[in-house]
Parts: structure tokens; C-alpha cells; sequence
């Protein structure tokens, strides 16, 4: 080797220590916005501001205010001027729909549905859309994930492009849903190829109840998480230790929780989106029934709003104002 080459490779070598030490003193910068999901109201706007909350989802589903069926162009401008009023970020519009139900005219409904839903999300400048993937059970995961993304390509996609809108997944495992852990994500991630316009709402809580690793799966697709909903989950051993997993009588042996109530670890949680330099939102999706879960109306009650203010707290902890 010349000396000409032995320094040039030396410099590089440098060069690069010199690279990586640097990333290690100057990681990448967390500023995440913290808020909640629910219906949108003026009242629970109202409410997400004075918690001092930055973000908010809003649902879309048939019952919604924001429901498809319920608005117009008036009455979108008006919420979208109401939230860009409040200063707070809407990070995600949210409607769980079979995209590849099996009766035609089932699929026809859903995928109407659905479409409606991203064009809400663009007019009112949300760039996500939270829902189930699709199943069609009897089918193989390959063949799934292959009707999957001959709907979303025919239905969704040239409206996402129009409207700047990402579909993300929720792993909620009783919905229709094969994006509920790893092996589907994989399967459908390797289907889609490098779609801009899919990626994961990462709920961490179902995975918990699946027995399935949260924080390690969170590490292995963070690159794929683009929108996180806040739910802890409650393993009530003293339950399944008696009954296990398929209880004759149907005794609920989890329980969904306020994050801090539950197994989740938190803290590990954090730290891989901190690592990643996450700067999404991260919004409470709160149906833990010890606080009011579920609201009866539109409107937040009282004791739901207690729900929030706790897990606020426990939150502040971990997460950056």
C-alpha cells in the first residue's frame, strides 16, 4: 500500500470516528406533540387546549360528527379554522373499515365510506388516516395482503396523492384487520413495496394483550410509525392464571388502561421513538372504564376528562412540553 493510500485511509477512517461521535453528542432532537383522541366538538377542542394537550385526533366513523354522511364543505372550513384557531395540531382522522370485505356490495360500502374519510382528512389539512388493513379470513396471508393492495391502489391511492393524506394501520386484533403485529406487517409492507402512502399507527397496547414485544417491535418498524396512540394495557394475572387465554364464560382476563395502569414500559417505549427522533403526535386514546370510558355523547363528561388529566401527568414524565 503507498503512503498516499495509507493516509487516505487513515482520513477516512478519522473522518468517519470523527462522524459517529459527533451523532452520539448531538442526538437526534424529540419534540413530539402530546394529545388526545376523540370526537370532534367545539367542547373537546376547547378542552385539549386548556389541558395544555398539543394534538388531537378526530374520528370519522358512521355515528361521528365527522362522519361522511354528516358534513359539507362549509361545515369542514369551519372546523378546519376552529382547530388552526386553537393552535392545536390534528394529527389523524380515524374510521376502522373492512376495505376487502368478501360481499361485494359490503366492500362497495366500506370503500365509500373510507374514500370520504380521506377527503375529510385533507380538507381539514390532516395528512394521516387511521384504520384497520382489511381481512378477508379464509384466505392465505399472501393472497390477503394481494387484495389489499389492489383495493387501496384502485380506491385510495389517487385520493391520497390528491390530498396528501398517508393510510396509516392500528394493530387493533379484533378488527378486520391482518396489521395487527410483525408477520403482518411484514407481509403487507413486502406487498405494498415502497408506497408512500401506507405506514403504521402504533398502538402498543394490543400488542400487549397479544403477548407480543411492543417496545422491540416499535424498534423494528419505527422507521414505519408515523402516527402512536397512548393505551396501556392491564394483564390481570390473578384472572388468567385460573381461566387462561379462552375462558368458558368469556371472564375478561386484560383490560385496556390510562398509559401508567397497565405493564406497558414506558419509559423503554420512549426512548426508542426518542432514538428515532420521533416528532409526530402521540395521542391518549383513553378507554379505561375506572374513568368514564366510554362518553355517552359527543361531548367529554367529567369523569372522562379525568382519564386525560391522569395520564397528562404520567406522561410529562417521559415526554418533553
Amino acid at each position: 500500500m503507498s503512503e498516499l493510500t495509507r493516509r487516505t485511509l487513515l482520513a477516512g477512517i478519522a473522518a468517519a470516528s470523527a462522524a459517529v461521535k459527533a451523532s452520539a453528542a448531538n442526538p437526534p432532537s424529540w419534540r413530539p406533540k402530546l394529545g388526545i383522541l376523540g370526537k370532534y366538538t367545539p367542547a373537546n377542542l376547547a378542552f385539549a387546549k386548556e389541558e395544555g394537550f398539543t394534538s388531537m385526533g378526530f374520528w370519522a366513523q358512521g355515528g361521528d360528527t365527522l362522519s361522511p354522511k354528516k358534513v359539507n364543505d362549509e361545515m369542514l372550513h369551519n372546523v378546519r379554522a376552529a382547530v388552526e384557531q386553537s393552535g392545536i395540531y390534528l394529527s389523524v382522522v380515524g374510521s376502522t373499515n373492512n376495505h376487502i370485505a368478501p360481499d361485494p356490495a359490503v366492500r362497495k360500502r366500506e370503500n365509500d365510506h373510507f374514500k370520504g374519510v380521506i377527503e375529510i382528512a385533507g380538507k381539514l389539512g390532516a395528512p394521516y388516516v387511521g384504520t384497520a388493513s382489511g381481512i378477508h379470513r379464509g384466505k392465505t396471508l399472501k393472497e390477503q395482503s394481494a387484495e389489499v393492495v389492489k383495493v387501496y391502489e384502485a380506491e385510495y391511492f389517487p385520493l391520497c396523492e390528491k390530498y396528501k393524506v398517508r393510510i396509516l394501520w392500528e394493530p387493533w386484533p379484533e378488527g378486520p384487520n391482518i396489521a395487527t403485529g410483525p408477520q403482518g406487517y411484514d407481509a403487507l409492507f413486502s406487498a405494498f413495496g415502497n408506497s408512500p402512502y401506507v405506514g403504521l399507527q402504533y398502538d402498543p397496547s394490543h400488542l400487549v394483550r397479544q403477548f407480543m414485544d411492543p417496545i422491540q417491535t416499535a424498534r423494528d418498524y419505527a422507521d414505519k410509525i408515523y402516527d402512536v396512540h397512548l393505551k396501556d394495557t392491564e394483564i390481570e394475572w390473578h384472572i388468567l392464571r385460573k381461566v387462561g387465554i379462552h375462558p368458558f364464560d368469556d371472564a375478561d382476563w386484560w383490560r385496556y388502561r390510562i398509559p401508567g395502569n397497565g405493564s406497558i414500559d414506558w419509559p423503554a417505549f420512549f426512548t426508542v421513538l426518542e432514538e428515532r427522533g420521533y416528532k409526530g403526535a402521540m395521542n391518549i386514546e383513553h378507554e379505561d372504564d375506572l374513568y368514564g370510558a366510554m362518553p355517552p355523547g359527543d361531548d367529554f363528561t367529567e369523569d372522562y376528562k379525568n382519564g386525560f388529566r391522569i395520564g397528562h401527568r404520567y406522561l410529562r414524565q417521559y415526554v418533553p412540553a
